[in-house]
C-alpha cells in the first residue's frame, strides 16, 4: 500500500509528532510504501514556526492510497481539506495528537483557517486515530467526537522493550536462581544501604514550542524538599534552556541539578535506566499522551504526571505512578515528598511499571493495530 505521511516536523527535531510520525514510518515501511511529507523535504510557499502552507501537496498525493495526516498541521490541512473536496481517493486518515492552546496573536490569526475547517476536514477521514479517547472526549473536538465516535480509533504508542528496559532485566544466559539472588541484593542494598539520593529525571523540548512541559514548576518545587537528598537530570534543548538554568540558579539549586542537553536513543535508555523517578509536570492538554512516560515506564521508572486528559491514562495513579494537579509547584513537592519518604511502594511501583509496559506498550501491539487498519481502509 502507498501511504502519504503528512508532518509538520520530523527526527532530528525533537517533539512528540514528530517522534510518533518517525516510529510509524519504521513500524511499517518493511511492508508499505510510505513517503514523509514535511516542510523540510518541500519548498513551503509560506512557513512560520511548525506551519507551513505546502500547495504542492495537491499534484503529489493523487497516486496515493492513503494520506496519513498528523494533525496539528496549520497552513498544510487546509491542503488537505481541499484535495478532498475533489477526490474521494486516497482515503485519510487523521492522527489528531492534541489541541493548540496559548497561542501569539500572529498564530492565532494565522490558525483561523485551520479552524473554521476543522470539523469539515475531520468529517472527510474514513479514521481518526488518537493515543487516548480519554484526551479526545475533553478536547477541543469533544463536540464532533460524541456526533462521531464510529470514526475514532484509539491505538496507544508503543516503544521496543528490547531496547527500554531495566538495566538488570535478567538476562537469558541467567537462572532463576541467580536472577532472584540480584533482585534480592539489590533490594536490601536500595532500602537499607544505598539509597540515600533520589535521581530525578525530566526529559523534554526546551524551546519555546513546549512551554507547556512546566519546566519551571517541577524547579520550584525543589527547594523546599525535606526528606533525604535528591539530584534532577533534565535532558532535553532549546531556546529556553538558558532560562531554565538561570532559574535553578536563582534558586540555588546549584549542582543538584544538571542540563545534559539533547541526548542520542542510546544515552536516554542508559539516564532513565539510571533514575530513580521520571517526573512529567505539564500545564495544560497541549501535553496529551506523554511518549517519554512509557519509555520510563518501560526501563522500570515509576513517574509523577500532571492529572490530565490523556495523561493520566498512561498509567493507573498509585499504581505504576502518581498523579499531580497541573501548575501547582506545592502538589508537586507534596507528590515528591511523599515518594522520597516511602521507598518500599516506589520499589512495588517499579515492578509494577514494567508489567504494564509489556501488557500495553509493546510496540508490535501498537503495529498490529495499524496493520489491521489498513486493511479496513483496503476493503
Amino acid at each position: 500500500m502507498k501511504i502519504a505521511q503528512i508532518v509538520c516536523a520530523f527526527p532530528p527535531y525533537a517533539g512528540g509528532i514528530g517522534n510518533s510520525a518517525f516510529q510509524l514510518y519504521e513500524l511499517l515501511s518493511e511492508k508499505h510504501e510510505i513517503t514523509n511529507f514535511t516542510p523540510d523535504n518541500l519548498k513551503p510557499l509560506l512557513r512560520r514556526g511548525h506551519g507551513a502552507f505546502l500547495p504542492q501537496l495537491l499534484w503529489k498525493l493523487r497516486n496515493f492510497d492513503v494520506i496519513y495526516l498528523h494533525y496539528p498541521f496549520f497552513g498544510t490541512a487546509e491542503v488537505i481539506w481541499f484535495f478532498k473536496l475533489f477526490f474521494k481517493k486516497p482515503k485519510l486518515i487523521i492522527h489528531y495528537h492534541m489541541d493548540v492552546k496559548n497561542l501569539s496573536l500572529t498564530a492565532k490569526i494565522l490558525s483561523i483557517p485551520s479552524t473554521i475547517i476543522r470539523n469539515s476536514l475531520l468529517k472527510k477521514a474514513e479514521t481518526i486515530v488518537t493515543a487516548s479517547l480519554d484526551y479526545i472526549k475533553h478536547s477541543q473536538i469533544k463536540q464532533f467526537y460524541n456526533s462521531h465516535p464510529d470514526k475514532f480509533k484509539e491505538i496507544p504508542f508503543g516503544i521496543d522493550l528490547e531496547n527500554f528496559k531495566p538495566k538488570d532485566l535478567n538476562q537469558p544466559s541467567e537462572t532463576k536462581i541467580v536472577a532472584k539472588t540480584k533482585s534480592l541484593i539489590r533490594r536490601i542494598n536500595e532500602l537499607f544501604i544505598k539509597r540515600n539520593c533520589l535521581n530525578l529525571i525530566f526529559v523534554g523540548g526546551l524551546d519555546r514550542a513546549h512551554y507547556f512541559k512546566g519546566i519551571s514548576i517541577l524547579l520550584n518545587s525543589l527547594p523546599s524538599l525535606e526528606s533525604r537528598r535528591w539530584h534532577l537530570t533534565i535532558v532535553g534543548d532549546g531556546d529556553l534552556r538558558q532560562e531554565y538554568e538561570n532559574l535553578a540558579t536563582k534558586l540555588n539549586l546549584g549542582a543538584r541539578v544538571n542540563f545534559t542537553g539533547k541526548l542520542n536513543d542510546s544515552e536516554l535508555v542508559r539516564s532513565l535506566q539510571n533514575s530513580d523517578l521520571l517526573i512529567l509536570p505539564s500545564i495544560n492538554s497541549n501535553e496529551a499522551f506523554g511518549l517519554v512516560l512509557i519509555e520510563a515506564l518501560a526501563c522500570g521508572v515509576p513517574v509523577i504526571a500532571s492529572d490530565l486528559p490523556g495523561v493520566r491514562s498512561v498509567f493507573e495513579n498509585r499504581r505504576e505512578g502518581l498523579l499531580v494537579e497541573p501548575g501547582s509547584v506545592e502538589d508537586l513537592n507534596r507528590k515528591l515528598e511523599f515518594i522520597l519518604k516511602n521507598e518500599g511502594l516506589r520499589l512495588d511501583m517499579a515492578k509494577a511499571a514494567r508489567r504494564l509496559a509489556e501488557r500495553k506498550y509493546n510496540r508490535n501491539l501498537m503495529k498490529q493495530k495499524y496493520e489491521d487498519l489498513l486493511v479496513e481502509q483496503s476493503l
